[in-house]
């Protein structure tokens, strides 16, 4: 499908509109950090949401809530004050291959960055260039792992700099940079630019992007996420992001 720029950005636009709504949060993995206002809480209940967003929506999302119930609806307390006798609770969780052993790295390492790297957020800051945060991605995953962990822990967080999409953690970075006034991203993170941001790659965006000319390259991996930037930055170089939920719901919703 072939639509000249003028006439692709004017559609999108249109999609964005209509999806970029509260209306989208119901059933979408971000309902879980929507539960709390303290900015540490929103952090951590995002960042494990992102952790386990892949496959059925529904499932990933009753499963985030499952997550945060487990950690006493206070997740950045649970986080900084748990024993690690405290993490038994833990046992039994599952989604798909993210069971409670990883979950109980998580938590710890989650201590470990707020304790000696100043939270997530800082990781981002000191790691960002100025058009892109897949380089602070895999800063961010050195760090995670920088204290003793199963291998098999590691493959939870991706790095683009290994040829992933990091579909995951691009989408966390939306939640926390972009500030929508729609209620939906909550743009806490002040001293990052949407602008640096990088679409999450999926199936369903990929697919549409690619009926759309947005993308060219067939594997949804880093060098497509980077061909897809720069041409979501033709349509809006300030928030090319926004198109996220243009090319995800045109995916999911209408079947594109």
């Amino acid at each position: 499908m072939k639509i000249g720029k003028a006439d692709l950005k004017e559609f999108l636009d249109e999609k964005v509109d209509k999806y970029n709504t509260v209306d989208f949060i119901v059933d979408d993995p971000i309902s879980i950090p929507h539960r709390y206002s303290l900015k540490e809480d929103i952090e951590i209940a995002g960042f494990l949401a992102a952790t386990i967003a892949w496959g059925n929506r529904q499932m990933i999302t009753k499963n985030g809530h499952r997550i945060m119930d487990l950690l006493g609806n206070s997740p950045f307390d649970y986080v900084m004050n748990h024993k690690v006798s405290h993490l038994d609770r833990l046992d039994g969780f599952v989604h798909r291959t993210f069971n409670s052993n990883d979950l109980r790295y998580f938590i710890t390492a989650l201590k470990h960055i707020y304790k000696h790297h100043g939270g997530l957020e800082n990781i981002f800051i000191q790691h960002a260039t100025n058009d892109s945060l897949q380089p602070a991605i895999n800063n961010l995953r050195n760090i995670f792992f920088e204290i003793p962990h199963a291998e098999r822990t590691t493959k939870h967080i991706s790095d683009p700099l290994n040829g992933s999409a990091a579909k995951k953690i691009n989408m966390f970075l939306r939640w926390m940079i972009r500030q929508d006034n729609n209620g939906v991203d909550f743009g806490i993170w002040k001293a990052l630019q949407p602008s640096q941001l990088s679409c999450p790659l999926d199936v369903h965006s990929g697919n549409v992007a690619r009926k759309l000319g947005l993308l060219q390259l067939k594997q949804n991996n880093s060098k497509a996420v980077k061909e897809l930037d720069i041409n979501l930055r033709l349509l809006d170089e300030r928030d090319p992001v926004k198109y996220d939920f243009a090319l995800f719901g045109l995916g999911i919703f209408e079947k594109f």
